[in-house]
């Protein structure tokens, strides 16, 4: 099958652009686009099948990802619509998306579209597939190249997840008779079955020069880090994703999230993955840091019912914090300057795996520490996993710890 030589122009722009599709469309297929019978079928149903999906920005985002890829190679590679692609045809995009054309690739994430003068522009610099380098890579000076681009297992499990349920809404909306998706037999040509995915996580001496860190930042300078060391806590202790600190569409986080029952222990009350509610133990420890943040911010030292106070705010202007990097970009310093510590205390080895890390190996962490001492199916509740079989995933030891028990290990006497 030819690849287009025609560099892609995108399709879908954010929820906020594109209204509801069930009252009116408005939006256009690109001119280089155009020619693909039921085209306007195509791009309607796809606009209808992401609405469902906005009171969660992140699904949306995801899934419009996919969408919005099978549209591209649909009609300008295949030149078909979509409801006729059938079970080869997905066979050969999920392969076109293992080894897109280099004018398909970006070097860094772009927004779609631009505004101009009250109107939504296309980004020229857009791509439908993007390369990044490694954080740690990135700090090193290096920058991504087309040939670095690789689909990952999870990409993959990402396809069949959005485009199967997008196919089963076209069979409920009455515009194909099947799935092509599930027709799919020998998945395991694409998806590799792993024993046991790794867990990422940063050891206890990391932690502990984490928590340090954070606690120094917020002596040295209240007005910035007490908000820092509170977050820390919350993300080890609670194990919270970075999405559930941050304000949205869907929720802000508030101080009356934090709520007491009648037997006095407190819980918080939060908005999770898949517009879950669902509710978290908080540890005496993480009570603690909560009263110590309301302290710093003149607030009394626990919330009572009703205190409609953002629970994550600004540090300049006023409200809640809403962006996730920014979030990120607080919890990096905090690993930053960790490393820095590290490093002038001769733990070069264990400050560079430091440089390695995200804000979500905090939540990882959390859950690794406490499978050790805690009944599986109460940390699989708080961590809000949908099955224990994700639980377990996290009571293997840290492979440090795990290497050195095992090391002096006798195999004869």
């Amino acid at each position: 099958m030819a690849k287009s030589k025609n560099n892609p122009v995108p399709i879908i722009d954010n929820i906020e652009f594109i209204g509801n599709p069930f009252k009116q469309i408005v939006v256009s297929i690109p001119e280089q686009c155009r020619g693909i019978e039921n085209q306007k079928e195509d791009l309607e149903f796809s606009l209808k099948f992401l609405y469902s999906y906005n009171g969660s920005k992140a699904t949306f985002n995801s899934y419009r990802r996919e969408i919005e890829r099978l549209l591209q190679w649909s009609w300008n590679i295949a030149r078909l619509s979509i409801s006729e692609l059938k079970r080869h045809d997905i066979e050969e995009y999920i392969e076109f998306c293992k080894t897109p054309p280099k004018h398909w690739i970006g070097l860094k994430n772009v927004a779609r579209f631009k505004s101009n003068a009250g109107h939504r522009i296309a980004n020229p610099e857009w791509k439908p597939f993007v390369v990044s380098v490694s954080k740690t890579d990135h700090k090193k000076g290096l920058s991504a190249e087309h040939s670095d681009y690789e689909l990952s297992q999870a990409a993959v499990k990402a396809i069949f997840t959005a485009l199967s349920s997008f196919y089963e809404f076209l069979i409920q909306e009455g515009l194909t008779e099947s799935n092509p998706i599930a027709l799919i037999r020998q998945k395991s040509k694409f998806i590799r079955k792993e024993s046991r995915p790794t867990v990422r996580r940063i050891s206890t001496l990391q932690w502990e020069y984490v928590i340090e860190t954070a606690e120094l930042m917020a002596q040295e300078n209240p007005d910035e880090h007490e908000r820092t060391l509170f977050m820390m806590n919350c993300f080890f202790g609670m194990y919270l994703r970075i999405s559930e600190l941050a304000a949205d569409e869907r929720s802000t986080p508030m101080m009356d999230d934090f709520r007491k029952d009648h037997d006095g222990s407190w819980w918080f009350h939060v908005l999770g993955k898949g517009n879950k509610n669902r509710i978290i133990t908080v540890c005496d420890e993480v009570l603690n840091a909560l009263g110590r943040y309301r302290g710093s911010r003149g607030l009394s030292r626990f919330p009572v019912p009703g205190e409609y106070e953002p629970l994550i705010i600004k540090s300049k202007g006023k409200g809640p914090i809403s962006s996730t990097r920014h979030i990120r970009r607080i919890v990096q310093h905090c690993f930053d300057t960790a490393f820095e510590r590290m490093k002038s205390h001769g733990l070069q080895d264990d400050a560079m795996e430091l440089k390695a890390a995200t804000v979500h190996w905090l939540r990882h962490t959390g859950i690794s520490e406490d499978v050790k001492n805690r009944p599986r199916e109460h940390v699989r509740d708080d961590a809000g996993h949908a099955s224990m079989a994700t639980t377990d995933r996290y009571i293997d030891s840290d492979l440090r710890e795990r290497h050195q028990s095992g090391r002096k290990k006798k195999i004869k006497e």
